[in-house]
């Protein structure tokens, strides 16, 4: 990263550090979210292997974890930009669950995963930087794995960097929340096997 980088992304830190502290990102423990928490637990429970490693990238206060029993997965490795956020998901001392504050554009696993999530944190990426992060993090990703990915509303600039050639596409929906106008795009995207 530049200077310059390095400065907005320092920034863009403290903001959401704030954002968290102040209770702003409350909204998402709300009733009309759990939609989609639900419809990424089943994902993860039909598309997943048994047991997976999963790595939740953007995974704030750990909410889906709330979705999820323990037998849903051998680890749960929550990544989010703010240490505030990473804190409350701590507190949670959710099992089996592991944190660590980091920028995903930075940030390289120490471990291959079963299950990556990009949990509403895809079109947060900056632009140049959306090709790199899915290409580092696909490398993670264990030969069967799966990639799912929640994004609000459309989101089409973001969604053209998972049609890709060694990607394919195992699911792919739209959730609308009952209790709000609310609604999330989800897919599951696996790798392809060479040819």
């Amino acid at each position: 990263m530049n200077t310059i980088d390095r400065f907005h992304s320092w920034r863009r830190k403290l903001r959401w550090d704030k954002q968290y502290k102040s209770g702003r990102w409350d909204l998402l423990k709300d009733e009309s979210e759990s939609v989609r928490y639900l419809t990424i637990s089943e994902h993860i429970r039909t598309y997943g292997i048994s047991n997976p490693d999963i790595l939740a990238l953007g995974c704030g206060e750990a909410i889906l974890l709330d979705y999820l029993l323990p037998e849903d997965y051998n680890l749960f490795y929550g990544v989010d930009f703010s240490a505030i956020s990473i804190e409350k998901a701590i507190k949670k001392q959710h099992f089996k669950a592991q944190f660590e504050t980091n920028d995903v554009q930075l940030f390289e696993p120490r471990q291959k995963f079963d299950i990556i999530i990009f949990n509403e944190i895809f079109y947060y990426i900056m632009d140049s930087k959306k090709k790199p992060v899915l290409e580092v993090m696909k490398s993670y990703l264990n030969p069967n794995g799966i990639i799912i990915v929640s994004m609000f509303r459309e989101r089409p600039e973001c969604w053209d960097f998972f049609q890709r050639k060694d990607l394919h596409s195992v699911d792919f929906k739209t959730v609308e929340s009952e209790v709000s106008d609310k609604y999330w795009k989800i897919g599951v995207f696996s790798k392809k096997l060479q040819d």
